[in-house]
């Protein structure tokens, strides 16, 4: 019922021709609208993206606290969330507010290689952006510019690497893009298949929608076997963007933003009900890859340039 709920929100707009443009979308009403939200850094001192690998990568290497027996951690990616969509969480229909209200860190960061205002590295793009955060270095390294490129072995993820070190016993990687890991210039293409050559034991999920990545990372949160670190995108904030505008004020954008909100939520409360949740650690992430501007990304503007993540930790 909700995804037709959803797809009614999506038609009439469309129809209508709606949403196509916003003229108020400037640097200074992004600014403002930054302000609005309690990050605990500025603009200027944006995280690069890249601390992420460093933040999964210690939580997994540092000694467990006490009367915990196992860790585990999850990655939830907004493909496409603007920092300022921040300001459209619904209080009791958000997987950020509930890690928000559990002490969460809340933080801007970066994508592009760089930050603002210099001349963005690389693309703020997909690919790019999450590669990344998986690898832990930019473009320079990795080959990763723009969507299209397969990345070598060299810089394998942490999917990867945390569980061909044993460090973890699996991982899961969970996405409805096929630039991912299904096209023949998909960025993890010959990572997949080393994970596969060499009995890596990372699963590549490759679902028909968000709904469907949603409800493969519930159900493998749900088995007394979950994977270790699970890595999932959600595309709501990105399909929206593209179609209508990525922009605050439009109300589809809104819309796709609050579905990815409650599909984390839920992911979220299936994490607090496993039966072993009280021995195990968790780290918990919600982050985007990029912004956008317009109908589109890839570029060096503010609001393509600036993401954010949220961290229990």
């Amino acid at each position: 019922m909700l995804n037709k709920i959803i797809s009614i929100f999506l038609i009439i707009p469309a129809l209508c021709g709606l949403y196509k443009s916003d003229n108020k979308d400037t640097e200074e009403s992004y600014r403002t609208n930054i302000e609005q939200i309690a990050f605990e850094n500025t603009i200027e001192t944006a995280n690069p993206q890249t601390d992420l690998y460093n933040i999964i990568s210690d939580h997994f290497n540092s000694a467990l606290p006490d009367g915990k027996t196992e860790k585990k951690a999850i990655i939830i990616g907004y493909d496409g969330c603007r920092a300022d969509a921040l300001n459209l969480i619904i209080k009791d229909y958000s997987g950020i507010q509930k890690l928000v209200d559990n002490g969460a860190s809340v933080r801007l960061s970066y994508c592009g290689g760089i930050n603002y205002p210099a001349e963005n590295i690389q693309a703020t793009s997909t690919a790019p952006g999450w590669c990344s955060i998986l690898t832990g270095v930019w473009a320079d390294k990795t080959g990763i510019t723009g969507n299209g490129i397969t990345k070598s072995l060299e810089y394998k993820t942490l999917l990867t690497t945390l569980t061909e070190d044993k460090i973890i016993d699996k991982a899961s990687f969970t996405t409805s893009w096929n630039g991912h890991f299904i096209n023949e210039d998909s960025t993890y293409k010959l990572e997949k298949q080393y994970c596969e050559d060499n009995s890596i034991n990372v699963a590549f999920n490759y679902c028909s929608s968000d709904t469907q990545s949603a409800n493969t990372t519930l159900k493998d949160i749900k088995s007394d076997d979950c994977s270790d670190f699970l890595f999932t995108i959600l595309e709501g904030p990105d399909h929206s963007g593209h179609t209508f505008g990525f922009s605050t004020n439009n109300p589809i954008y809104k819309i796709g933003f609050q579905l990815n909100e409650l599909q984390s939520l839920s992911i979220l409360n299936a994490i607090e009900n496993r039966d072993t949740y009280a021995s195990e650690d968790w780290l918990i992430i919600i982050t985007s890859d990029h912004g956008g501007y317009g109908t589109g990304h890839g570029g060096a503007s503010i609001q393509e340039r600036m993401t954010f993540f949220v961290c229990n930790k």
